[in-house]
C-alpha cells in the first residue's frame, strides 16, 4: 500500500502530525492491537481506484440530511449536524454537497479489506473463534488523538488508493473466505453508512452476519435503522467525561451514551471497549461512575473491555497503561456488579477469559486473539446451567 498523507488542513480541529508508516506499523504490532491498515490482497478481482481518481461508481445520494436555502444542506447523520455550502464537504471529508443535494463519495470504495478473528474487534460473546471479513473506507467524524488508524481515518478519499467493491461483492468474498461476519471497522463506519447498510443486507442474503465497530457518534434515527440490518455492535466508549471527549476526541459524550442505550434497547448484541489512557480517563471516580451507568442503563450482562493504551499518533507523551491500572478498573467494575469485565491488549492475562458469573468456572479460554477452549453448551454454563448471554 502506498504511503498515505497523514492529515489535511481543510477539516476543522485536524492538525498536521508526521509519523512514517514503518514507525506506525511497528507501534501497532508491538501493541498487539487490531491490525492497522491490513495488507491488501490485490489479486482478488477487486478493481483498484487510484488516489485522486474520479469514478461515479462510488458516488451515491446520501441518507439523513435536509435542504436549506441557497443550496445549503444540513447533515443529520451524526451529532455534528454540519451545515454545508454547495461544493463543500462535511467534517468527515467523505460527504459532499453538490448543487443542494448531499452525496457520499465512498460507496463501494473500501481502502482495505482483511480477514481476522472476531476477538480482534473485540467481540467476545459473538461467535467466539470465528473469522470476520473486515472493511473500511477513508474518513471519520471524530479526531481522536490516539487513533491507531489515522492514515485512513484522517484523510479524504482522494488521498488513498481504494477498491471498487459493491455490497454483493463484499458478501460473496466473506463467504468465500469462510468468514462468519462482515465487520465494518478500522475507521468510523457511520461515515460510510449507506455502504454499510446495503452490505449488511447483501450479507444476510448470503447467510453472513454483520458487526459494527464504532464510536457510536451517530444520531438516533440512523442508529435505530441500522440496528434492523446488523447483528452486533461494539462501541468504543472513549471516556466517561465530557471534557475528555472535547479535548481528546473532538466530540461529545451524551450522544454516544444515547446511542449505546438505543443499541441495547433495539436488541442488538452489544459490547463496550474503554481504552484506558493514563492520567486522562483512568480515575477511580470515572470508572466507578461508568460502571454504575452501565448497571443502571444496560444491566450486568453487557461485556466491557478495559483495554491497554499505547502511545501513538498525536498522543505520544504518555506511557502505555500499567497492567495494574487495568486490573484496578476491572476490580471496580466487578465490585459494581458487572458480570463480564475483560482486560484487553494484555495477552495471557486471566481477564481475557470468560467466566461463569454463578460458579466461576472458565467457559471460554483465550490467549490474545486465539480461543483455546470453548465450553459453553447451548448458551449455558455446562457446570451449573447458568445462561450466558451472547450469540454462541
Amino acid at each position: 500500500m502506498n504511503k498515505h498523507f497523514s492529515m489535511i488542513d481543510q477539516w476543522p480541529d485536524k492538525k498536521k502530525e508526521g509519523m512514517d508508516r514503518r514507525t506506525f506499523l511497528k507501534l501497532a504490532s508491538a501493541a498487539g492491537l487490531v491490525m492497522s491498515l491490513p495488507v491488501l490482497n490485490w489479486s482478488d478481482g477487486a478493481s483498484v481506484i487510484a488516489a485522486s481518481g474520479e469514478d461515479d461508481r462510488y458516488v451515491r445520494k446520501a441518507r439523513y440530511w435536509k435542504k436549506l436555502e441557497h443550496k445549503q444542506i444540513k447533515c443529520q447523520l451524526c451529532p455534528r449536524q454540519c451545515v454545508i455550502d454547495d461544493h463543500e464537504r462535511g467534517y468527515c471529508g467523505v460527504r459532499e454537497n453538490r448543487g443542494g443535494t448531499y452525496y457520499t463519495l465512498v460507496y463501494a470504495r473500501p481502502v482495505t479489506y482483511h480477514t481476522d478473528p472476531i476477538e480482534k474487534k473485540p467481540l467476545f460473546h459473538f461467535y467466539p473463534g470465528s473469522m470476520a471479513f473486515s472493511i473500511a473506507t477513508a474518513g471519520c467524524n471524530l479526531n481522536c488523538k490516539f487513533c491507531q488508524n489515522w492514515e485512513i481515518s484522517q484523510v479524504t478519499p482522494e488521498q488513498v488508493n481504494s477498491f471498487y467493491m459493491p455490497p454483493e461483492k463484499i458478501a460473496q468474498m466473506a463467504k468465500e473466505y469462510d468468514a462468519k461476519t462482515i465487520a465494518y471497522t478500522y475507521n468510523e463506519p457511520t461515515i460510510f453508512y449507506e455502504y454499510m447498510y446495503d452490505t449488511a443486507e447483501a450479507g444476510h442474503r448470503e447467510d453472513v452476519k454483520s458487526v459494527v465497530i464504532t464510536a457510536a457518534y451517530i444520531e438516533q434515527e440512523p442508529i435505530k435503522e441500522l440496528c434492523k440490518v446488523v447483528d452486533a455492535i461494539k462501541v468504543d466508549l472513549k471516556a466517561f467525561s465530557d471534557q475528555y471527549y472535547k479535548d481528546v476526541v473532538h466530540g461529545e459524550l451524551k450522544p454516544v451514551l444515547d446511542a449505546i442505550e438505543t443499541i441495547h434497547n433495539q436488541g442488538r448484541w452489544l459490547e463496550i471497549v474503554y481504552l484506558v489512557v493514563p492520567t486522562l480517563n483512568d480515575s477511580e471516580k470515572e470508572i466507578k461512575e461508568l460502571s454504575r451507568w452501565i448497571m443502571r442503563n444496560l444491566g450486568p450482562d453487557v461485556p466491557i473491555h478495559f483495554t491497554r493504551f499505547f502511545p501513538q499518533y498525536l498522543l505520544k507523551n504518555l506511557p502505555p497503561t500499567p497492567v495494574a491500572t487495568l486490573e484496578r478498573c476491572k476490580a471496580i467494575a466487578d465490585a459494581e456488579g458487572l458480570h463480564y469485565v475483560y482486560i484487553g491488549n494484555v495477552p495471557g492475562n486471566p481477564a481475557e477469559n470468560t467466566y461463569c458469573p454463578h460458579c466461576g468456572k472458565v467457559l471460554v479460554e483465550r490467549i490474545g486473539f486465539t480461543v483455546r477452549s470453548m465450553k459453553i453448551k447451548n448458551g449455558r454454563c455446562p457446570y451449573c446451567g447458568t445462561k450466558i448471554p451472547g450469540i454462541w
